[in-house]
């Protein structure tokens, strides 16, 4: 039976099962926008792909008519962080970085995930800010588990974020102002997950919780700023992003990564 624990939607085991349905779609739908992405293909391309995928399963687009979002995925390339519209007259080239975010709803509950793509030939540079956001995930992720407080996922991620900019000598930046969030019978729910900070602050993550853990970094300043689309956000300076994210629900034996691939 679904519950509410101080404003933070709480699932039942059956719950969680369906939203890991709905994980699984959108999965299978970035899997397939990762093997078209390829010098030559639109965004628009991709988006429909994405979307033939997502109902191909018998589940909704979630992000299509969201707020008046034209799309079924986000395709934000190069400078942009997130939220791109896919267009027909946007087509990838030989060492692009593309962030595709993509959400279905199945029976109701929420999948939401998002991968950096590398097209072509890509600088040394390029993977190494996409190898260090998703590892920046890994390490929040690891902190979505019951007894754990909300900044927790957030000091891992910013730990893990800063740990990979010395390592590799890249001064990353952190977007501050979008991060993750809940996630269930809505695509953004309480609480909003910010992607650093100092640890032990926020809600003490329980079980049957689900959060969106969604790092995103840049090769430069962390400075961003709205286009004049209302939707896309980009760098201030120009510099490359990149985004990755997972669905991820607290259980009993820890955190289920509800939208990785069988």
């Amino acid at each position: 039976m679904l519950r509410r624990g101080k404003d933070i939607e709480l699932k039942s085991d059956g719950e969680i099962q369906a939203m890991r349905a709905a994980g699984l779609v959108v999965a299978r739908a970035l899997a397939t926008v990762t093997e078209h992405a390829k010098p030559g293909v639109s965004t628009a391309e991709l988006d429909s792909l994405a979307e033939g995928v997502i109902r191909e399963a018998g589940a909704i687009p979630s992000f299509k008519g969201y707020h008046g979002f034209p799309g079924s995925i986000c395709a934000s390339i190069n400078e942009k962080i997130v939220h791109g519209i896919p267009s027909e007259t946007e087509v990838l080239a030989d060492g692009d970085l593309i962030s595709v975010d993509c959400g279905a709803i199945l029976d109701g509950w929420h999948g939401d995930s998002a991968v950096t793509i590398p097209v072509g030939s890509v600088s040394g540079r390029d993977l190494a800010l996409s190898a260090a956001t998703e590892r920046a995930m890994w390490a929040g992720i690891d902190k979505v588990a019951a007894g754990n407080r909300l900044t927790d996922i957030s000091h891992a991620v910013e730990t893990a974020a800063r740990s990979a900019a010395s390592s590799d000598g890249i001064d990353y930046g952190i977007i501050a102002e979008y991060g993750g969030h809940g996630i269930g019978t809505r695509m953004h729910m309480e609480p909003f997950l910010p992607n650093l900070g100092k640890p032990g602050k926020g809600p003490k993550l329980r079980v049957g919780m689900a959060l969106a853990v969604e790092p995103m970094l840049t090769l430069g300043p962390p400075d961003s700023e709205e286009l004049s689309d209302e939707w896309t956000v980009v760098t201030s300076d120009g510099s490359r992003a990149a985004h990755w994210e997972h669905t991820v629900a607290i259980t009993e034996d820890g955190p289920w990564v509800l939208t990785a691939a069988e």
